[in-house]
């Protein structure tokens, strides 16, 4: 039992950090450009949102609790 509660002690701490390391969110407004960013694609290929845009359109579309049990 000592090590599950010295395991969930080291996660909660992750968890704390993490939220303070991650800064801020910053919402958009509707028209507002979004700052450039990088994302992992399969392959560990990297993709450019600045690289996207010279391409066309971009469209980002999130699935927010889709997968949560209702």
């Amino acid at each position: 039992m000592k090590t599950s509660g010295k395991m969930l002690c080291v996660v909660l701490l992750g968890v704390v950090v993490g939220a303070l390391l991650a800064g801020p969110a910053i919402a958009l407004e509707v028209g507002q450009k979004a700052p450039d960013f990088t994302l992992m694609a399969p392959g560990n290929h990297q993709v450019k949102l600045a690289d996207l845009i010279g391409k066309g359109p971009v469209v980002l579309y999130t699935f927010m609790n889709t997968f949560a049990a209702a």
